[in-house]
This record gives structure tokens, C-alpha cells and sequence, in this order.
């Protein structure tokens, strides 16, 4: 009765060295997204359209507060054309994984100037990120302002 036993113990043990995500894996993954998202806001705040372009997928898409969606050329093109960004932060941000998706929740605020109109919005976001290639990318987003009730 021990061969079986010990046998079945090896088995396991051999299938988990072989699982290429278990916690330690996927709390690698939140840090790198955390990351990820910090480098999303600052590159467009500063307008570093290289940086913001670098973190989009081919296929992304965008919806903004006043329910306008953009793909990602046209949020390259919106983000480096008359815009100003003076505040650009998140918080109570939440990382899901779900393998190699990671959904992010959160709350976001942004102030500037957009063709000459001042605005300050306080928006709830939700990112999705994607690992492509082995490169985590962004490939969809969705920006609104929660309703008062």
C-alpha cells in the first residue's frame, strides 16, 4: 500500500513542477500589471506617444466618458493633438488574472484642457490587458462617469 501512495505523491509533485501558473506566478503578473498601468498613465499625461503606442494592441479599443470609442490609432491621434494633462492618477485599482487576461477596476481622475475647454473628470475605469507574444498589451479600456444618484 505505500508503492501506490508514494507513487501517486511523485505524480503530483511532477504535475506541479510542470504548471507554468500557480500563486507565485500570478502575483508576478498583478505586479507587473500594477506596473503597467502606472506606465499607461504617465506616458499620457506626459505625452510620450512612443511609450502609449508601445502599450496598446493592434486591435484596441477605447471608451471614453462622452461614450465615443477610439481604436488605437485614433486614440494616438486624440492624445497628441491640442490636449493638456495636468492631473492623471488612479486608485482603488483591482487586478483580476484569469491566465494570460488581467481585468482592471478602479477609479481615475484627470484635469486639463482639451481644445481650449478646461475639464475635471473622476471616472471609473476598466483596462484589459493581454499577453501577446509574451508582452503584456492593453486592448481595451473603458472610461465613464459614475451616475449620481
Amino acid at each position: 500500500m505505500r508503492a501506490p501512495t508514494f507513487l501517486i505523491l511523485i505524480l503530483f509533485l511532477l504535475f506541479g513542477c510542470f504548471t507554468s501558473s500557480g500563486p507565485g506566478q500570478e502575483k508576478a503578473d498583478t505586479a507587473e500589471i500594477r506596473a503597467m498601468e502606472s506606465k499607461w498613465v504617465d506616458a499620457y499625461k506626459q505625452r510620450q506617444i512612443t511609450a502609449l503606442a508601445s502599450l496598446l494592441a493592434e486591435d484596441y479599443v477605447i471608451t471614453v466618458e462622452d461614450g465615443s470609442t477610439y481604436g488605437k490609432v485614433g486614440f494616438v491621434s486624440h492624445s497628441s493633438g491640442s490636449l493638456r494633462v495636468d492631473v492623471a492618477e488612479t486608485s482603488d485599482l483591482k487586478i483580476r488574472m484569469h491566465g494570460d487576461v488581467a481585468v482592471v477596476t478602479g477609479a481615475y481622475h484627470e484635469r486639463g484642457e482639451s481644445a481650449g475647454q478646461s475639464y475635471d473628470y473622476h471616472d471609473r475605469l476598466t483596462d484589459v490587458w493581454m499577453k501577446l507574444g509574451g508582452k503584456w498589451q492593453l486592448v481595451a479600456s473603458h472610461y465613464s462617469l459614475p451616475v449620481k444618484v
